[in-house]
């Protein structure tokens, strides 16, 4: 390999790592910084939430499990 490839590839890797740099920052921002306390946060406060069932929502279910009950007529029965 001679040293104008050599070059090229360094050249690519620069252009390559400042491409990503904006995007890498921001990530280690979120590890350290105060964006990953308010994640841990919210993530404490969504633990603690309870699930509030409607009656549209109950309802649905009860006739899916009405519906699962109701005996069926086989191909054979049909016929005759």
């Amino acid at each position: 390999m001679s040293w104008p490839w050599i070059v090229l590839l360094a050249l690519a890797a620069v252009v390559v790592i400042a491409a990503e740099w904006s995007r890498l920052g921001s990530f280690t921002g979120k590890i350290a910084g105060g964006e990953a306390r308010k994640a841990r946060d919210r993530k404490k406060r969504k633990a603690s939430l309870k699930l509030i069932r409607s009656e549209e929502e109950e309802f649905a279910e009860s006739v899916q499990r009405d519906l699962a009950d109701l005996p069926t007529i086989e191909e054979k029965d049909r016929r005759s």
